[in-house]
């Protein structure tokens, strides 16, 4: 894994060789895995301090669903569903706070409230205006590839070879921040798992994650409670299972483990404590080549 160093405001990270976790908190009516749970903004909150409690490093704040299928909300809606539980969680807390968001205006409300890196699902596609607020304010931004938009994404989608469109798309999509004035070292790439993906266009791309290594850029994997994982693990005859079941959450977990093999500098959860314990064995596992032979600690 190439390490990166990231370093802005009062925030550094620092990216690998330990891979970092952000932790989730959609503070919305309609997500697929949480939605209306934390809509209201204590509950939301509360949410934002448990994870944080349990080890994220960073915090993902977004106030409109990107589940298949969902509409888009106004920039007044989404304003004040995050707004104040960035606030209140920039008050009391100091790691690094992520606004998930597509929207220029929101991004921009949100880093003057305490957001301090910018989650772009629609990498800068679908407002012009988001490139502006990521050089001004001069914060990490992450680049997602999604085939359409959250509307029609899941629509028969199709490709020659999912991990080559991927790395294509998000090639392009740096280039083009590069050449809208975003500091290459201020980016962050996303593969968009289960976001125009099938069932097996994801497995493919966690199969083959290291070849996004070679854009240069930290890579974040999203895959916590996908669809992808529910139908592996639903019993026979069944279309679906919850996703809050703790089987996904097991599921999530292995996928977590597969990431951070492939070379995923952060993943991105709803659960931060299980996640943690995972990546302490994984990492370990992954860096024991580079330390000492030996057993320091007399531990067998």
């Amino acid at each position: 894994m190439t390490a990166y160093q990231m370093v802005w405001g009062d925030h550094r990270l620092t990216l690998g060789p330990r891979t970092l976790v952000m932790g989730i908190v959609n503070v919305t009516p309609d997500s697929f895995s949480d939605g209306g749970r934390f809509l209201a903004c204590d509950d939301a909150i509360a949410q934002g301090l448990r994870l944080m409690d349990e080890g994220a490093d960073i915090l993902d704040i977004g106030g409109e669903s990107t589940r298949p299928f969902s509409d888009a909300v106004s920039t007044e809606e989404e304003l004040g569903r995050v707004i104040p539980v960035i606030e209140a969680l920039t008050r009391r807390g100091t790691i690094p706070i992520s606004i998930d968001t597509t929207k220029a205006e929101v991004a921009r409300q949100a880093l003057e409230a305490g957001a301090s890196i910018i989650n772009d699902v629609s990498a800068l596609r679908v407002d012009p205006a988001m490139a502006g607020v990521a050089v001004t304010s001069d914060v990490p931004i992450i680049l997602m590839h999604m085939l359409g938009t959250p509307k029609t994404m899941q629509v028969d989608p199709e490709y020659d070879d999912v991990v080559d469109a991927v790395v294509t798309f998000l090639r392009q999509a740096v280039e083009r921040a590069v050449q809208g004035g975003i500091d290459v070292r201020r980016i962050i790439v996303d593969p968009g798992i289960g976001f125009g993906k099938t069932f097996r266009h994801n497995l493919q791309l966690l199969h083959r994650l290291q070849v996004l290594q070679a854009l240069n850029c930290p890579i974040l994997v999203g895959a916590s409670r996908k669809a992808f994982i529910r139908h592996l693990l639903k019993p026979p005859g069944e279309q679906d299972i919850r996703a809050d079941l703790p089987i996904v959450a097991t599921g999530t977990q292995a996928t977590v483990a597969a990431s951070a093999l492939q070379g995923a500098h952060i993943v991105r959860v709803h659960e931060v404590a299980e996640t943690r314990a995972t990546l302490k064995i994984i990492d370990a596992i992954r860096t024991a080549g580079a330390e000492p032979s030996g057993d320091a600690q007399g531990a067998e």
